[in-house]
């Protein structure tokens, strides 16, 4: 089944990396960083079944080399928090073959960001043909008609009515900063995912394929359906072995939830419809629809009658505790009940995206709180350049700068090779609550935990609604369909008697 999927990130070096790493690594190659002498070996990694570097028509040709494209990169990044580059991951659907899916990916690369001025460095990887995505890792800055890089942005200064500068206090001059592009515009996200949905959408078309994706969120779209988490690496890979994971078995859940909902919405959708186009002027009455209902001279057995029995009834306390006296009414209350299925099934989704948001915040705080020590340590580790001495013309003095700064780092990697993983959990907690916290750095986590146990609770009293309304809309297809027999019966009286003259 084709899923949407699109993750955006800025590689920036602040945060400990390097375009080159990431590079190396998408790629699956072996490319030394001139910046900081690092050499990133990727050579042994075995899922890049495509990789491809796409020039805007301005650009130099030796930027088609990966290892030329991204040392200009870090050397034209000079400060220690540059960003360098922006990576974007798609998905891509398993219904298409490996040729159509890297056609697809060329085309979107092409159309939102070449086209824009931006170089992209495209990677496809896919281990064993269930996991098919491409990471496309993108130049921050435009580059000039001569071929050179330009810059991010410019300052501008602020006027006022007269037209003059205005001075501050500090004796600087009021200004302002102006980006270059508009390619860090808060917008752009949201056009290249929905440029993302329509391109896979219209292959999917072109290729036969009946599945079609949203760019937009449950939430936007409005459909009262949960969504899914997230599976990763490292739950995707367990799954496809056949170990249960917690993230596999909730997102196995929610398929079957989401699929319930949508069954009882087309139901209640397909009485409204039909009641809507039938000339209900001439429609029965209910006395005559409760005596269909009751009727059972198509049932055989005495079970089939006293079920017959229990319908009835629990039919007549619909309609006396709605208040339902005639056709009218019983339209207006289908159309209510519509509209409250929608709302119920909208909290309920709410619901369980708070439970889910709730426990990854918790999640990483544990995990922020365990492993900061070791991530500590690592960082204490960190090898720090003598440039003076390694510069030295002393051969003495520069030998022993460098022996001690690759003592220093071997040191680190060696740490870092024993606690990666605690490493790697604290570094995920501290960049998640980077995009959460909103610059705040004490974590409310009492509250979290108060609001996770009161959860269940409203979400258990939305489940009695939701399953109460499917119990009301059993019951108005049972009216239903005593309403189609009643109206079949009246047009088989209607029709004229073929008598044996006639026949002949």
């Amino acid at each position: 089944m084709a899923i949407f999927h699109c993750s955006i990130k800025i590689i920036s070096r602040n945060k400990g990396r390097s375009a080159v790493a990431a590079s190396a690594y998408r790629a699956g190659e072996r490319i030394k960083n001139e910046y900081d002498g690092y050499t990133h070996d990727y050579t042994n990694k075995k899922d890049v079944i495509h990789k491809e570097i796409l020039l805007p028509d301005n650009a130099p040709e030796r930027y088609k080399d990966r290892t030329t494209l991204w040392n200009a990169v870090e050397k034209i990044e000079g400060n220690r928090n540059a960003q360098l580059a922006r990576e974007i991951e798609f998905s891509l659907p398993i219904e298409l073959n490996r040729e159509q899916n890297i056609l697809l990916a060329n085309e979107h690369v092409k159309k939102h960001f070449v086209a824009h001025g931006m170089i992209a460095d495209a990677c496809i990887h896919d281990k064993d043909g269930t996991n098919p995505h491409f990471h496309v890792m993108l130049s921050l800055r435009p580059i000039e008609q001569d071929g050179s890089w330009g810059a991010k942005s410019r300052k501008e200064y602020i006027l006022d009515d007269n037209g003059e500068r205005i001075r501050l206090p500090s004796g600087e001059y009021k200004s302002r900063k102006v980006y270059a592009v508009d390619w860090n515009d808060q917008t752009k996200a949201e056009e290249w995912r929905k440029g993302w949905a329509d391109i896979l959408n219209k292959h999917l078309e072109q290729n036969g394929i009946t599945e079609r994706v949203d760019h937009r969120s449950y939430e936007r779209q409005g459909n009262g359906l949960i969504p899914t988490i997230h599976m990763g690496v490292s739950a995707s890979q367990m799954e496809r072995t056949g170990i249960r994971t917690d993230k596999g078995n909730y997102n196995r859940q929610v398929a079957i939830t989401n699929n319930e909902i949508k069954q009882t919405k087309a139901r209640i959708c397909k009485v409204k419809n039909w009641l809507y186009a039938q000339p209900l002027s001439n429609a029965p009455s209910l006395m005559d629809i409760m005596g269909g209902i009751s009727d059972s001279k198509n049932l055989k057995s005495k079970w089939q009658k006293i079920k017959n029995l229990k319908t009835s009834a629990n039919v007549l306390n619909f309609l006396t505790s709605n208040n339902i006296t005639g056709m009218d009414e019983f339209c207006d209350k289908c159309v209510q009940i519509h509209e409250q299925l929608r709302e119920v099934t909208g909290e309920i989704q709410k619901a369980e995206r708070r439970l889910t948001t709730l426990a990854e915040h918790l999640a990483h705080a544990e995990n922020g709180k365990t492993h900061k020590a070791v991530y500590q340590k690592y960082k204490s580790l960190e090898p720090k350049k003598d440039t003076t001495a390694m510069n030295s013309i002393n051969p003495f003095t520069k030998k022993k700068a460098t022996a001690e700064y690759e003592t220093a780092v071997k040191k680190q990697k060696a740490y870092h090779a024993k606690h990666a993983k605690e490493i790697q959990l604290y570094k995920n907690a501290v960049k998640h609550f980077e995009g959460v916290m909103n610059g705040r750095k004490d974590l409310p986590i009492k509250d979290w935990q108060a609001e996770q146990k009161k959860l269940p609770t409203k979400r258990y009293s939305l489940c009695d609604k939701y399953y109460s309304l499917e119990s009301e809309i059993h019951n108005a297809e049972v009216i239903q369909r005593s309403v189609k027999n009643l109206m079949l019966d009246d047009l088989q009286r209607k029709q004229p008697t073929r008598t044996k003259s006639m026949a002949r």
